[in-house]
């Protein structure tokens, strides 16, 4: 076969191309812009795309932005700015912010700064590391903020190593067992004479045990805490991202957008041009009235009646008949051949329970491991969780994105968590003195600021949202956050969703193969170990 290409053409593609000739190949030209023009010009041509960079792009170096500032500026074609893509890292940002960033859940994909295996205690010029939102320090409750927090901090910091020392002393490693590299066999660390197996028993061990002591003080941080997160997404992503950021009322959020959008446009600049021209001021406008309007409503319909504790409660749900019905028409319509879902339907709905019952059996059967994930026939059927559960472990569910979650306003109405080995190691009095002072300083903030006051609330403090997800989605959900490295509080509430799902679903739910509803000492444990051989194993 006759290549397509001239020896000089093959020479100059080969440095924007990974290969010549082939059908696949990478697209590796410089320019972000150049790549997605490629890719959306690619569309409505006959032209091979190695072609229409030799005869558009070439000679002309601003094809790529002539082409977004057309098709995007005077045509609106959304779907066109997803073929620009950029990483930003953004550090030094309260979780206040960082929450709202991961809000957006299509297009963009975060990597945050750990609470468990990061300590919050370092200091720069003498200050703890949280945001000090303008509008608060302008205001006559200033002092209060800083010292709440200040006290927050304080009382973390110092009780650190004491609760490492805690742990290690209720849980000492001659409780656990360890591979000897000589016989392969677990062994009690007493066992272990090699002084490498002794060398990595002893950083198991230290890992776990402080990953322990850090989900346990974690409650003590406040939402202003400062975090760092990395961002990965395409230009339409971002491009809303920027706009959610601009019509905030937190002055942090607004900052963030302008700086947000100043790395972008050194990168992928035509991709996110319209976050702040027309366009994008018309839609900031849009998102603050129709906030202003829920909140009308709210007021007007609703009377607040506050929840103290946790919740974990099933509230919305169908019939496990009609939902066995649901997945099992979806199941055989993938597979059949000239015929609607609705006459698939009315046939299952004339096969035994018996018959249907056994149908997902079959395919829960075929499930291996966690990975092996239901098909989509599984997303036909839904659960809607009302949760009220302290916001450390909110922002561990908040990561999950392939479902519907609605959140309120961080307040201290709902009481806070106090995990029992504050009490027994003897911290609960200054522990609730620290509760109590955040609650007294927040009650003043939220007067006039509500959205603010959320800066000063700590981590402890019981959250109200709700999650709405499918039955695969369910099953991921629960299963990862159930396995046994898991932090405690956000293990526990997953096994509540599942028995609560069992309850209603006692057939549906024997999809979900892997939840572990065992408790664990020191979560972290079995996967440090694995971390380490691992590690050995690259050696």
């Amino acid at each position: 076969m006759l290549s397509e290409f001239s020896k000089n053409e093959k020479k100059i593609l080969s440095s924007h191309f990974s290969n010549t000739d082939e059908s696949v190949f990478a697209i590796i030209t410089p320019k972000q812009v150049d790549r997605g023009a490629l890719m959306s010009r690619y569309s409505r041509t006959n032209k091979s795309m190695r072609r229409i960079f030799l005869d558009e792009f070439l000679k002309n170096k601003n094809r790529g932005e002539e082409f977004y500032d057309r098709v995007l500026l005077e045509y609106g074609d959304d779907s066109v700015a997803e073929l620009g893509e950029a990483q930003i890292a953004i550090e030094g940002l309260s979780n206040i912010a960082v929450k709202k960033i991961e809000d957006r859940r299509i297009g963009l994909s975060y990597l945050e700064k750990s609470s468990r295996y990061v300590v919050w205690d370092k200091k720069i010029n003498g200050q703890y590391q949280f945001y000090r939102d303008p509008a608060i320090m302008k205001s006559r409750f200033a002092d209060e903020y800083l010292d709440a927090c200040n006290f927050s901090f304080n009382v973390y910091s110092k009780n650190i190593e004491p609760m490492i020392n805690y742990v290690r002393e209720k849980y000492p490693i001659e409780k656990y067992f360890f591979k000897d590299s000589q016989d392969k066999k677990e062994k009690p660390f007493s066992k272990l004479k090699k002084e490498i197996d002794i060398k990595y028993a002893n950083m198991i061990y230290k890992g776990s045990t402080k990953a322990k002591a850090l989900d346990i003080l974690r409650g003590l941080l406040p939402a202003a805490t400062l975090t760092n997160v990395g961002i990965t997404g395409n230009g339409r992503a971002f491009e809303y991202l920027l706009t959610i950021l601009l019509s905030s009322e937190l002055e942090e959020e607004q900052n963030l957008a302008s700086k947000i959008k100043k790395e972008l446009d050194s990168t992928i600049k035509s991709f996110v041009r319209r976050s702040d021209d027309k366009y994008g001021k018309a839609l900031q406008s849009y998102l603050k009235q129709a906030k202003k309007v829920s909140q009308r409503i709210a007021v007007k319909e609703i009377k607040p009646i506050s929840t103290l504790g946790t919740m974990i409660k099933l509230v919305d749900w169908e019939s496990e008949k009609k939902s066995i019905d649901k997945i099992v028409t979806s199941i055989i319509y993938e597979h059949s051949q000239s015929t609607s879902y609705k006459n698939i339907l009315l046939q299952v709905k004339k096969l035994s329970k018996e018959k249907k019952i056994k149908i997902i059996k079959s395919l829960a059967d075929l499930r291996l491991n966690r990975r092996h994930r239901p098909g989509r026939a599984f997303e036909t059927v839904y659960y809607t969780f009302d949760m009220l559960n302290n916001f450390g472990m909110f922002r561990d569910f908040h990561r999950h994105r392939a479902l519907t979650l609605e959140r309120q306003l961080l307040t201290t109405d709902h009481g806070y968590n106090t995990p029992i080995e504050i009490e027994i190691l003897g911290i609960d009095k200054e522990y609730s003195e620290c509760m109590n002072k955040t609650k007294e300083t927040f009650d003043k903030i939220r007067i006039k600021n509500p959205e603010q006051g959320q800066y000063v609330v700590n981590f402890a403090y019981n959250y109200p949202y709700f999650m709405k997800f499918n039955l695969r989605e369910a099953c991921h959900l629960i299963e990862l956050r159930t396995i046994p490295q898991g932090h405690i509080d956000y293990r526990r509430v997953a096994q509540q969703m599942y028995l609560q799902i069992k309850k209603v679903h006692p057939n549906l739910s024997k999809i979900m193969k892997f939840v572990d509803l065992k408790e664990y000492d020191l979560e972290r444990f079995e996967s440090e170990k694995r971390t380490q051989e691992k590690k050995q194993k690259l050696k």
